[in-house]
C-alpha cells in the first residue's frame, strides 16, 4: 500500500517538473487578439508598413508583402541584442 502511495506521488512530481519543462521551453504565451498585432499595413490612400514592436517604417508595401522583411527582423535583432547587453 505504501509503496503505491510513493509511486502515485513521484509520477504527480515527475509530471509537474515535465510541465515546467515545457513551459521553459515554450516562453510567455500570449494570446492572440486585436490589439496584439505585429505589423500595421496602410494600402490606401498611400503605401506604408509599420512594425510595432520596433517602430520600424517602410513605404515599400509591395516588397513587404511579397516577403522582404530584412529591415524589420534586422531591427528586431538589435533591439534584443541591445537588451541582453543591457541585462
Amino acid at each position: 500500500m505504501a509503496e503505491s502511495i510513493l509511486k502515485a506521488k513521484l509520477y504527480t512530481i515527475m509530471q509537474r517538473q515535465h510541465i515546467e519543462r515545457l513551459e521553459d521551453l515554450r516562453g510567455a504565451v500570449e494570446e492572440f487578439a486585436w490589439g496584439n498585432q505585429i505589423r500595421n499595413y496602410v494600402l490606401h490612400p498611400y503605401r506604408m508598413v509599420k512594425d510595432l514592436r520596433t517602430d520600424v517604417e517602410t513605404g515599400d508595401a509591395t516588397g513587404v508583402l511579397d516577403g522582404d522583411l530584412s529591415s524589420f527582423i534586422e531591427s528586431y535583432l538589435r533591439q534584443t541584442a541591445g537588451q541582453n547587453e543591457a541585462a
